[in-house]
């Protein structure tokens, strides 16, 4: 008797993924991880610009730790939040900006300059 082929589906929860410690991963291995189809990955790096491979010199795309962080992020908005395409990318456009407004203030050049010139054991 045949098995049923296990296919590929965007059941599997984003939060559920383990993204190994590896630099590159080729647009297959990326697929596997995330249960999605390699067109899609595809598709979606033409909707979001935050997903930009690299490609390798042979034209292969090499999706770096965080473009797969990326992946999941959408497909957890697109598959278990309910967003649109064009909802998703206005969600992480505002994401980004968020991040922004709450970075720290740069530290102060003159009191660098202070900082710099102090030694402990001038006193």
């Amino acid at each position: 008797m045949l098995k049923p082929r296990n296919r590929v589906t965007a059941k599997t929860k984003a939060s559920d993924v383990l993204v190994p410690d590896k630099l590159y991963f080729r647009i297959g291995e990326v697929s596997r991880l995330c249960h999605l189809p390699a067109y899609v990955l595809r598709f979606w790096e033409t909707e979001f610009p935050q997903l930009k491979p690299v490609k390798s010199s042979t034209g292969q795309r090499m999706y770096r730790r965080k473009d797969v962080e990326n992946v999941l992020h959408i497909k957890q908005l697109l598959y278990e939040q309910g967003f649109t395409i064009a909802g998703a990318r206005q969600h992480l456009r505002a994401e980004v900006k968020a991040d922004k407004s709450q970075a720290p203030l740069p530290f102060p050049r003159a009191l660098c300059r202070q900082y710099q010139t102090y030694s402990p054991g001038a006193e």
